[in-house]
């Protein structure tokens, strides 16, 4: 019955509601499919009443205290480390997106501490001052807000990426339409409440959730609104691209932060025993569904042996299964403990059927599978070490297992001799989000590094850490970085001295000043 079960409910001007039509969706257990619970069906009026609400609000919070802004995201990030937040939120995260507890803690403790950080974006809501060309003139420029932002945030990091999505735009005085990832509603609607409780006022943050098959037309009919005037989003660059035509209509900026296919080059002089724990530790979290994830290594010949061998053992030690499994011990045939299990099922069949078809392309067009069957287990699908043979024509970057995201626990490894082709594979790619780079260099790691074409490149260090704002250059990986610049517009006020000056085309008429 729908009573059993959770239903999570719209969220606008203030107020937690069904749908107009009391419709509802069901919510599925990932592998399982399942009902784990519902969420409301949101309509074109719930989508028109929700942008009345975030324009309303936005004559008021343009103009409130910064320290008011701050207090509350502050306020919020203390919620979140409460037993009752932490419960909810992982709770809801294990049934709606089979996240491991290492994941969920790590979203936890990611998600508070980037309240914190954003709570001191306002010391950056300033601007600059300085002389007109105008004789006697002077410049201001102030960064206001833009208005209503529709945000949409993915199931995948559910806590952090929501809070991206909404609380830079809101430090900086806009209001937001948040659409809720019809996956995961329940554990983002955790964000919902806890600003709420914070005291975020009435209208600042209104949130949606609708049918996977509505989302297309009510977005377009959100972003066509004139009071909405920034889209930002999190999610794939299919999804994306559909987006920004719709903006495009419109000529609406966008804020996009897509997908990564991170490519990580090992240089001859590295520290190959903490490379292998990095790409290890960077291809696996949440099972390799992470846009920060490493999925290509690109390594020196001379000690690509040492590394693949490496990885190979390291690789081999690691296990996936359900997640009612996660820790246990996995006996070989004779026994021995040949590892644990540390990896969570795929979200969908369709995504393991994925993975294990991009490993099945490349082994048929010559790569050698050095770890793993290329099956899948409904969901679940070990990790996977392929290796592309150099005598593969252009080295394999024609594969989809290169080209593509592949969101699964998969990573290639191609050998090169030089560092310019080590940088041509790196930047063979439709992607740039994060880079890996291994060399105990200083000099190398400078030049090679301003070479890969990348937003971030991790020297020494794994690719799942950020450093500043995350963003691509464009293509796969989307544009545009969530910061201050981009939720506000710069605005340039100059005051002219009061000297008169003269004016050309009135010159000669004498009555001009009268």
């Amino acid at each position: 019955m729908v009573d059993s079960l959770p239903c999570t409910s719209l969220f606008i001007d203030g107020q937690y509601r069904p749908a107009s039509t009391g419709e509802t969706f069901s919510v599925l257990k990932p592998g399982t499919r399942t009902v784990i619970g519902y969420a409301a069906a949101a309509t074109s009026k719930d989508c028109e009443d929700a942008i009345a609400s975030a324009a309303r609000a936005f004559d008021s919070w343009e103009h409130s205290a910064l320290s008011l802004r701050r207090n509350i995201l502050i306020r919020a990030a203390e919620l979140l480390k409460t037993q009752e937040y932490r419960e909810r939120a992982a709770k809801a995260m294990k049934e709606e997106t089979s996240a491991t507890p290492l994941i969920t803690q790590f979203d936890l403790f990611a998600t508070s501490e980037s309240l914190m950080k954003v709570a001191g974006m306002i010391t950056m809501l300033k601007g600059e001052t300085f002389a007109s060309r105008m004789p006697g003139g002077q410049t201001f420029t102030q960064k206001r807000a833009m208005g209503v932002i529709y945000a949409i945030a993915p199931w995948n990091v559910p806590l952090i990426l929501t809070v991206r999505a909404v609380a830079i735009p809101i430090v900086c005085g806009n209001t937001v339409l948040l659409k809720l990832s019809d996956v995961s509603p329940r554990v983002q609607s955790v964000i919902t409440d806890v600003l709420h409780e914070a005291g975020l006022p009435a209208g600042v943050l209104n949130v949606i959730s609708t049918r996977k098959e509505d989302a297309a037309a009510l977005t377009a009919e959100i972003i066509a609104h004139p009071a909405v005037r920034t889209i930002n989003f999190t999610g794939s660059d299919t999804v994306a691209k559909s987006i920004a035509a719709e903006a495009a209509k419109h000529l609406k900026p966008c804020v996009f932060e897509l997908g990564g296919k991170a490519p990580v080059i090992v240089l001859d002089d590295a520290d190959i025993a903490h490379a292998t724990r990095a790409i290890t530790a960077a291809a696996f979290i949440h099972s390799g569904q992470f846009c920060m994830a490493t999925e290509r290594v690109i390594v020196q010949r001379s000690v690509a042996p040492v590394l693949i061998a490496s990885l190979t053992n390291l690789f081999g030690r690691i296990h996936a299964g359900n997640d009612a499994a996660f820790g246990t011990a996995v006996l070989g045939a004779d026994g021995n403990n040949r590892g644990s299990i540390r990896l969570g099922p795929l979200f969908s069949e369709g995504s393991a059927e994925n993975v294990v078809r991009m490993i099945e392309e490349a082994r048929g067009a010559g790569a050698e599978v050095l770890v793993g069957d290329a099956k899948r287990d409904g969901t679940i699908v070990q990790p996977h070490l392929v290796l592309i043979p150099s005598t593969l024509k252009d080295k394999g970057t024609g594969l989809r297992i290169w080209q593509r995201e592949s969101f699964g626990p998969v990573i290639v490894v191609v050998e090169t001799d030089s560092v310019d082709e080590a940088v041509e594979l790196a930047n063979a790619s439709e992607y740039s989000l994060m880079a890996g780079l291994w060399t105990r260099d200083v000099n190398r790691a400078f030049d090679v590094a301003a070479r890969i074409r990348a937003g971030s490149v991790n020297i020494n260090g794994e690719t799942a850490f950020m450093e500043g704002d995350l963003g691509g250059l464009g293509g796969a990986s989307g544009y545009g970085r969530f910061n201050v610049d981009n939720f506000t517009d710069t605005r340039v006020l100059t005051f002219h001295p009061s000297t008169e000056p003269p004016y050309p085309l009135l010159k000669g008429l004498e009555d001009a000043r009268e």
